[in-house]
């Protein structure tokens, strides 16, 4: 599967700028499976959304993943935008958009960012996102919640091959960044992809180091500090399946319930 990140610098509450400049990466590197964006890409990290936040059926940023994911190679696109959902409640929502099968998965961040506030305006989700796209078994994870590996262990009711964290994970904490995007990657011996921003807004520095991760916690393909960049990497989920046939640590692992 051809994966490709898109580290962008997010201009502050201007979706119409961001998806611009979303657009110009994207259209220049055609024919990938999956683009895959920051946390609240369309907006930066907007802790009070009055304002700023949008319908999720009038959502500037939704309605570009999922132009961009039909148009003009079907593909899927994945990054989380600030929603109104139909019960009013606000959420930073986890979208992974699939044009070849015309659906939609999306995950409401469960693990808000109360050192930010973040708790004060949205409401988290309750549930795990697991799906199956192109035969590969994905789940997703927002920012905040990569800490928590708990809530994104493998098991039996939630099998996965790959995890896709998007964030906006600023410099001061980049070394947190690099040690649990590896941990997550080798107690679930599966593939992880990361995608942080760079650049600035209000309350922090972000210096990207987006990442492709595989499970014997091995980087792939990163992403230039302080860079726009794309990134694409081919991920082998034969080699991955392979690879935990043979080293069957995920059969050791302890039984729980969430």
């Amino acid at each position: 599967m051809r994966v490709t990140l898109l580290q962008t610098d997010i201009v502050w509450a201007n979706p119409e700028e961001n998806v611009r400049a979303a657009q110009q990466l994207f259209s220049e590197h055609p024919e990938s499976d999956l683009y895959v964006l920051p946390e609240m890409w369309s907006t930066g990290f907007v802790t009070d959304p009055v304002g700023i936040a949008q319908p999720e059926d009038t959502n500037i940023g939704r309605d570009w993943m999922m132009t961009a994911a039909r148009s003009p190679y079907p593909c899927a696109v994945c990054g989380s935008v600030p929603v109104i959902d139909a019960d009013g409640h606000y959420r930073n929502r986890h979208y992974f958009i699939d044009a070849r099968t015309e659906s939609i998965h999306y995950y409401d961040k469960h693990h808000l960012f109360t050192y930010g506030h973040e708790d004060r305006y949205y409401t988290p989700g309750d549930d795990q996102c697991c799906f199956e796209y192109e035969g590969v078994r994905f789940l997703l994870l927002t920012c905040y919640d990569l800490r928590f590996p708990v809530w994104a262990r493998y098991s039996d009711r939630l099998p996965y091959d790959v995890i896709i964290v998007v964030a906006n994970w600023p410099e001061n904490r980049q070394a947190a960044w690099q040690v649990l995007t590896r941990a997550r990657a080798v107690e679930n011996q599966c593939f992880l992809i990361g995608v942080n921003r760079v650049g600035n807004d209000p309350y922090s520095h972000y210096r990207g180091c987006s990442c492709v991760i595989d499970c014997y916690g091995k980087t792939l393909g990163h992403c230039r500090p302080n860079e726009v960049q794309a990134l694409t990497v081919d991920l082998d989920i034969e080699e991955l399946r392979r690879r935990r046939g043979k080293f069957r640590v995920l059969n050791d692992r302890d039984s729980f319930s969430v």
